[in-house]
């Protein structure tokens, strides 16, 4: 079932309720998540970046590979984007940069799959 499919199942009083209290970024992801039903997201808070009193969520990098793009030209998958959080950008994000691929411009950027972070020997300090 698609994104959108999915949307129109839920009453959309229900999922503003679902929504109220949850943080800016998890919003920005639960939103994405449904609306163009991502092979990878990730949405990086960078408030700490900036200006902005501690704990902000208020500037974000968004990085969104669907295959709802193909096709699209990006000032095309900017806008989508933005309709989808046009609440948020009117209200709660200051600044917003998007990085929107299909599943073959990021396979083309990345060289396959994204690499997963190096390991900090977290678990070797516990033995």
């Amino acid at each position: 079932m698609t994104g959108m499919a999915f949307l129109h199942l839920i009453r959309k009083d229900k999922i503003d309720e679902g929504w109220a209290g949850m943080s800016v970024k998890d919003l920005i992801e639960s939103k994405l998540t449904i609306d163009f039903n991502p092979r990878h997201l990730q949405v990086v808070n960078e408030s700490g970046n900036h200006n902005v009193p501690d704990g902000s969520e208020s500037h974000f990098k968004v990085v969104l590979v669907s295959d709802d793009f193909e096709g699209e030209r990006l000032l095309q998958r900017h806008k989508r984007v933005n309709r989808v959080l046009a609440e948020e950008l009117e209200n709660q994000i200051h600044a917003l940069a998007l990085h929107t691929y299909t599943a073959s411009e990021w396979q083309e950027k990345q060289g396959g799959e994204p690499m997963s972070p190096p390991c900090k020997g977290g678990s070797a300090d516990a033995q």
